[in-house]
């Protein structure tokens, strides 16, 4: 009788199987403190500091963030002119000037049929409130790049503050410039109308005797 030859079926060896399992311990173990260190290093307190006194508005800052941008119209009798709005009360006052009475589109040159507003605008200030500090706000439509809006919105600001230092009687040390550009809008721009609202210029003064 013929003999058969059976081999028998070849098994893996056990420490194969060990091996593999320590290195799948191994990699959970990496991925779980790798989990760990992100969580450690992520602030768990996202409001203010504990110390909020510390980083609290003192002085004239809190008299500036009192200032409230939708005040009622007020009306002076030195304003005369249509392109010019008032708002404010005894304390402060916003002038603001529509963009285009001030500059050409995507300019920040101030044009030379600008002067008479600009200075009605200064002589306002003189007269209510002398001496006070005053800031300068350039807002613009949301066309182009955010920074390029930003840009374009601190040029003009600039170029008012420096029209206003060389020809409206105001020292320098009185004027900061604030741009803001297209984060603040006043009206929808997806017309042109509502574009045209938003590109501005607000010039905000405080009475003098608030510092």
């Amino acid at each position: 009788m013929a003999e058969l030859n059976v081999q028998p079926k070849s098994k893996r060896p056990w420490w194969l199987w060990l091996l593999l399992a320590l290195l799948a311990l191994a990699l959970l173990f990496f991925l779980l403190r790798g989990c760990n260190r992100e969580e450690a290093t992520t602030p768990t307190n996202t409001g203010a500091p504990a110390d909020s006194t510390a980083m609290a508005p003192t002085g004239n800052t809190l008299d500036w963030e009192g200032i409230d941008f939708g005040a009622p119209a007020a009306t002076y009798e030195e304003i005369t002119d249509a392109g010019i709005s008032v708002r404010g009360n005894d304390e402060y006052a916003i002038y603001s000037v529509d963009e285009t009475i001030l500059f050409d589109t995507d300019k920040n040159t101030i044009k030379a049929n600008a002067a008479d507003k600009l200075k009605q605008v200064s002589e306002s200030m003189g007269k209510r409130f002398a001496n006070g500090q005053v800031r300068i706000y350039g807002h613009t439509d949301a066309q182009g790049s955010a920074g390029y809006n930003m840009q374009l919105a601190e040029q003009r600001a600039e170029a008012v503050k420096n029209w206003l230092t060389q020809n409206g009687n105001i020292t320098e040390d009185r004027i900061s410039l604030h741009p803001v550009g297209e984060s603040q809008p006043v009206a929808s721009n997806a017309s042109a109308e509502g574009r045209q609202q938003n590109r501005r210029v607000e010039i905000v003064v405080r009475r003098g005797d608030q510092g």
